[in-house]
């Protein structure tokens, strides 16, 4: 009979055990997770306190949830602060809340972690149970993947949905083929891009994690920083916890650098699995017109072709990517209210926030960068 077993850290349990769960999503790999732990990005400090739940079967690890005790928050990329100031109003404490999510990373993968799908409903339904053990507001179930939705749904979380961008490849040969795929002003508008990185005297480089030194790493780090900084946030981040992973995980990491001559000015990095590139992080010393678009969207793409990548998520939110063939892709979150006063209300509220994003989606599809012939779709 499988049983429940929670643990506060990922030393408890074998690497290969649990990334057999993980499979190739990068984000909830052992090596991730461990290395936002033990560098303090994660904690109770930071408002992050891990409660993963665990299931096991004669003594064998066969399902994982990545849960976290928040305090707030930040960090996670479906905003629910609305809702905290509903709870406040009415006297009511928001947090803690439950939350199962890929920290700090906007990115759709699995959240309910089995080697046999029979397990999914024990753990979801473990989740709500240890919800009620502890006695907090709401568990919320961050950007998963359609297998576990289906699942979630049936067991009465509601549903959420969002929008990002998203490039695919339809078997591109080369960036040219691609850029003939789309309509003639986007097209322009990507060409001006490139030669301005050009007349500035930009070159690019491709550097894998196992390839990039430790001057280049930190010159990327302070980009990241200063881009929260010039955001009037702060990072979430540290230098180390990028170290780590770049020693732990170099096959999944990639950096897009700009140099001009022997120095770098700008840089973007990206996460590997399998079949997709993931953008993650930017940011530069000197502004360029169009350097970010060409850093962050075109090196990338160009990338996903010349290595037969099929998909190239942009992150969270941004319109604008559409003008560079990135096209408008559902994501979802789950949630269980423990409040049924608070249950009706929000369930309300997604009804409506639903229908709203339904008819952008339709909005955004009637303009889409691609002529008719190089349409993806």
């Amino acid at each position: 009979m499988p049983n429940i077993r929670i643990v506060d850290s990922l030393e408890e349990i074998d690497t290969s055990h649990w990334n057999g769960l993980v499979g190739d999503y990068p984000f909830l790999r052992y090596e991730f997770l461990s290395a936002l732990q033990e560098t303090g990005c994660v904690s109770v400090e930071t408002g992050w306190k891990p409660v993963y739940l665990t299931l096991w079967d004669e003594g064998i690890l066969v399902g994982a949830m990545p849960l976290f005790l928040k305090s707030h928050s930040r960090g996670e990329f479906v905003f629910d602060q609305g809702w905290a100031d509903a709870f406040e109003r009415h006297g009511l404490s928001y947090y803690p809340k439950l939350l199962c999510a890929a920290p700090f990373s906007p990115v759709t993968g699995p959240r309910l972690l089995v080697n046999n799908s029979l397990y999914r409903h024990i753990l979801a339904e473990a989740a709500i149970a240890l919800a009620k053990q502890l006695r907090v507001s709401s568990l919320h179930i961050l950007f998963t993947n359609e297998a576990d939705l289906s699942t979630l749904g049936e067991l009465g979380f509601m549903l959420r949905e969002g929008i990002q961008f998203h490039w695919h490849n339809v078997g591109y040969k080369s960036f040219d083929e691609f850029l003939f795929a789309l309509n003639h002003d986007k097209r322009k508008k990507i060409r001006q891009e490139r030669r301005r990185a050009g007349e500035a005297g930009l070159v690019f480089r491709w550097i894998k994690g196992s390839e990039i030194e430790d001057k280049l790493l930190e010159f990327f780090y302070h980009c990241y920083v200063n881009t929260y900084h010039e955001h009037w946030s702060s990072p979430y981040l540290n230098l180390e916890f990028f170290r780590r992973i770049t020693r732990a995980m170099p096959d999944n990491l990639l950096w897009i650098f700009a140099f001009r001559g022997n120095d770098p000015i700008a840089c973007a990095m990206n996460v590997l699995s399998d079949n997709a590139l993931f953008g993650r992080y930017w940011g530069c010393t000197q502004f360029i017109s169009g350097l970010h678009f060409e850093t962050c969207y075109s090196q990338a793409v160009e990338y996903c072709i010349q290595h037969r990548i099929q998909r190239f998520e942009g992150g969270a939110q941004g319109i604008h990517k559409m003008a560079r063939g990135l096209l408008p892709t559902p994501t979802w979150s789950a949630h269980w209210i423990a409040e049924s006063r608070f249950s009706d209300a929000i369930k309300q509220f997604l009804d409506d926030e639903r229908l709203n994003i339904e008819h952008y989606m339709e909005e955004l599809n009637q303009h889409t960068p691609f002529t008719k012939k190089g349409s993806p779709c």
